[in-house]
């Protein structure tokens, strides 16, 4: 049976999915260690809305 092939999410290289390939899913130890440090460094970030800090919750008692 021939083994599942993913691409490595840093560089796009071709690897095989399976227990011979100890950095998976990452074709190697540099791979997997730049992602780590996108990650420590915060470079993955998902957008957010910006929040208007004048709007308050409470009612405006003079309206």
């Amino acid at each position: 049976m021939n083994a599942r092939t993913v691409n490595c999410p840093r560089c796009g290289e071709p690897v095989e999915w399976s227990t011979s390939q100890p950095y998976r899913p990452f074709c190697s130890k540099r791979c997997r260690m730049n992602d780590l440090g996108a990650w420590a460094s915060e470079s993955y970030r998902i957008p957010a809305q910006e929040v208007d800090d004048d709007v308050s919750d409470t009612p405006d008692p003079d309206r």
